[in-house]
């Protein structure tokens, strides 16, 4: 089933619930950057689907993004988005569930984003903005016109990834906390503890995992409990127990015991790095 709303993108929705397939295609149909609608009760219709829309380039399909419900009968969410994921241009997947038990896999899968139920239309429109971001991010470069010569000086620089947004549940409130406010990651057995400036968040996603998604974004592992942005690093120094790191400046600055194992790594990216990290004693210098 269909709903044509406007020109837009194409959405497949995917819930083998009737009730929460139909409210999340008329939120999904009340988004101006919706153009389509498509429905599906379950993994094999969504295949099916997915099949008989070719997109303009092989190997991709005619749906911009696909949101999928977990817990389905037959092929379930995760095991769809696997299939998807084995395509040569896979749509990008939001998960839609009731069930918070399963973020871990969903986003080692990939996800664009995890949404709870009940859906709201604010946390379903930011779920829109990344699906666009992730497909300026991922669309590549024009070629240059056949007998064009090469553009002189440095390759362009890659455009820094997108400021990730995490859900945080609490006391059935999201709390959407961004990427770039996270200063340290504390692992706390299979949970993560986000500390921002302004308190922390506990997740349910381990340490490895967000070590893995926002390498790219300047976070750095130096003790096998400690995830920190590498930007905010203002010392790294030698203690009575070891090497320690300071994140930020001031009296009330986090320092964070960096093991020996991750030393020396630490040291040469931090020595590596320009000296663009200006506090009240100058450019990040304190390395000893």
């Amino acid at each position: 089933m269909s709903t044509q709303v406007s020109d837009g993108l194409t959405v497949l929705a995917v819930d083998d619930e009737e009730p929460a397939l139909l409210e999340l295609a008329h939120l999904l149909g009340e988004d101006s950057r919706v153009g389509t609608v498509l429905t599906a009760p379950d993994a094999t219709e969504a295949l099916r689907i997915l099949g008989s829309r070719p997109g303009v380039n092989p190997g991709e399909s005619g749906v911009d993004v696909v949101f999928l419900d977990i817990r389905m009968p037959g092929l379930d969410g995760l095991e769809l988005a696997r299939v998807l994921s084995a395509m040569a241009a896979p749509p990008p997947v939001v998960f839609v569930t009731a069930h918070d038990d399963r973020a871990v896999d969903a986003y080692e899968i990939g996800a664009v984003d995890y949404l709870l139920k009940p859906l709201r239309s604010e946390r379903l429109s930011g779920s829109i903005d990344r699906t666009l971001a992730s497909r300026t991010t991922a669309r590549p470069s024009a070629p240059p016109p056949p007998g064009a010569a090469p553009m002189p000086g440095r390759p362009p620089r890659p455009e820094p990834p997108e400021d990730e947004v995490i859900p945080v549940e609490l006391a059935g409130t999201t709390k959407l906390v961004p990427r770039s406010s996270v200063r340290f990651v504390e692992a706390q057995g299979d949970y993560a503890r986000l500390h921002t400036t302004d308190g922390s968040h506990l997740v349910r996603i381990p340490l490895s995992v967000l070590e893995e998604r926002w390498r790219e974004a300047g976070f750095v592992r130096i003790h096998r409990a400690y995830l920190v942005a590498l930007p905010l690093i203002t010392e790294l120094r030698l203690s009575g127990s070891g090497y320690v790191v300071r994140i930020g400046h001031g009296p009330g600055a986090p320092e964070l015991p960096v093991s020996r194992r991750h030393t020396a790594a630490l040291k040469r990216i931090l020595r590596g790095r320009p000296p663009r990290d200006e506090g009240p004693t100058g450019p990040l210098a304190r390395i000893r």
